[in-house]
């Protein structure tokens, strides 16, 4: 079966994502800082600060979708709920990022997120198809008032 180890996969993938998504936008964040760096007339302080607190916040939504890629490979069963909400909002995600990829930094992340982006919709597809002894054809219905015979 290929459904646990692209769970594991994607769910590496993003913890990684997590990490370096906290940490470039930190040292943006360092940057603009110490070159009192301005846009506009906004206060470098405050371009700071946004950066690292809107990087801790992204990191946290990549970790979050990194847990619920974890519980589908730890339990092998398909997501629920919470957890299929984030996966589906992380592949989106990086079909948007994928697209701003190709512009701003060259078509080698726009290829990565691409990927990332066909694990996430793999994980999610493989444990849609699977079928059970739950999803078997339905035995022969007896109609509302008639004795079932055995």
């Amino acid at each position: 079966m290929v459904r646990r180890p692209v769970a594991w996969v994607v769910a590496v993938i993003l913890f990684a994502e997590a990490f370096g998504f906290a940490a470039v936008n930190w040292l943006l964040g360092d940057v603009v800082h110490r070159q009192r760096m301005s846009l506009a007339g906004l206060d470098s302080n405050v371009m700071s600060t946004s950066s690292k607190v809107g990087g801790v916040v992204f990191g946290l939504y990549f970790a979050l979708c990194g847990l619920a890629a974890l519980l589908v490979a730890l339990r092998d069963r398909r997501p629920a709920g919470l957890g299929r909400v984030l996966l589906i909002s992380a592949a989106v995600v990086h079909g948007l990022l994928g697209a701003f990829a190709w512009g701003l930094v060259g078509w080698e992340a726009f290829l990565f997120m691409v990927v990332v982006l066909g694990l996430v919709v793999l994980l999610l597809m493989t444990y849609d198809a699977e079928t059970g002894p739950d999803d078997a054809a339905p035995g022969p219905v007896t109609p509302p008032g008639e004795p079932s015979t055995p």
